[in-house]
């Protein structure tokens, strides 16, 4: 009988031999995790026997590489895959998990109900605590603070983190709360913005979150950037940055000159309305492009010219922007299709 598969999609992994990271198609089955240089491939490109595997997340081995996860063999082969939002690594590591659970019970892989409780579990989901911190209602209010001459946008003091896990009961008090926030930190989900956040982070055998004041920290999946003179990597000034993140994720991309397919990494953000694109596989914040949504239409189309020829078929989707050019774009499945073109056309309509 074949193994169940559990969860297919592109992630981006570390090569064995060379150590290069490129995208890669990832099937997750009940005992193995097998590996595709592309979709359309019949036979893996390498496989991960998952008996008496071991699971490492977050892995932060690559220094500024985040969202990456850990596979060791029984064997002591060690594995590593990179994430490209938050929850997409949650998703992988909690089958992993769960399949690995199976495996040393002897016990058939089955999905428990995703019907949520009204109260949070003694042991906390930092995954769905950091869900309810993002709601744009009730949630962590991302601000545009200013500190030694540098405007920090999408970001929010420690002490406000802290503040509002004890509001909304998510903890007993401040400690608790402090506990919560630099596991939330050391899981990558929050990320410190500002030197002493960063200071705080990186000084000592264990990371800490600082309750104060002047201590910036943002999302990990927000559109966070900061405008003026800095050492750090991560300053942002155009203005199509601004825009707060709708969706982001793999997807195949047709080239314009040569009409080759590429998985590339997509986020779409709103007001203004920008779909960029980066290489999974680099650790880059500078994107290879770019496609101005406002006025673009987008639909699901069956057939694209000569993609078939380069190993694409099916879930293809169509953005043409105002300016009349085109993109081709492929999704790993019709649902996923589905999501995009939604998510794209909200911002077409409503973003600058």
């Amino acid at each position: 009988m074949e193994p169940q598969e559990i969860r297919e999609g592109y992630l981006v992994k570390k090569g064995t031999v060379l150590n290069t990271w490129k995208p890669v198609w990832v099937v997750l089955s009940e005992d193995a995790v097998e590996f595709y240089k592309k979709k359309t491939d019949r036979s893996p490109k390498g496989m991960i026997p998952l008996k008496g595997a071991t699971l490492l997340s977050p892995c932060q081995d690559f220094g500024k590489r985040l969202l990456v996860f850990k596979i060791t063999t029984d064997k002591k082969h060690d594995h590593f895959f990179q994430a490209s939002h938050v929850e997409e690594r949650e998703l992988w590591v909690k089958d992993i998990k769960r399949a690995l659970t199976c495996i040393q019970g002897g016990k058939k892989f089955a999905r428990k109900s995703t019907r949520r409780s009204i109260r949070l579990p003694e042991t906390v989901n930092l995954c769905e605590l950091y869900s309810l911190m993002k709601d744009q209602d009730d949630g962590v209010r991302e601000l545009v603070l200013e500190q030694e001459k540098r405007v920090f946008n999408h970001c929010f003091t420690g002490a406000t983190v802290v503040e509002w896990l004890v509001e909304k009961g998510k903890a007993r008090n401040q400690p608790e709360a402090l506990m919560l926030a630099t596991g939330l930190m050391n899981e990558g989900f929050l990320l410190p913005a500002g030197d002493l956040s960063k200071d705080g982070a990186g000084g000592g055998e264990q990371s800490t979150f600082l309750d104060e004041t002047n201590a910036l920290y943002y999302f990990a999946d927000s559109g966070f950037f900061c405008e003026g003179y800095s050492s750090d990597d991560d300053v942002l000034v155009k203005e199509e940055f601004r825009g707060n993140i709708v969706k982001q994720g793999c997807l195949l991309k047709q080239g314009h000159r040569i009409k080759n397919w590429k998985v590339r990494k997509f986020i779409v953000r709103d007001d203004p309305a920008f779909m960029h694109y980066y290489d999974p596989s680099k650790n880059d914040d500078d994107p290879l492009g770019s496609i101005p949504l406002r006025g673009s239409v987008v639909t699901a189309v069956d057939f694209v010219p000569d993609a078939k020829k380069h190993g694409a078929d099916g879930n293809f989707f169509e953005i043409i922007t105002s300016d009349e050019v085109h993109y081709f774009l492929q999704a790993a499945t019709a649902e996923e299709r589905k999501d995009w073109i939604k998510a794209v056309q909200v911002v077409a309509k409503c973003g600058k």
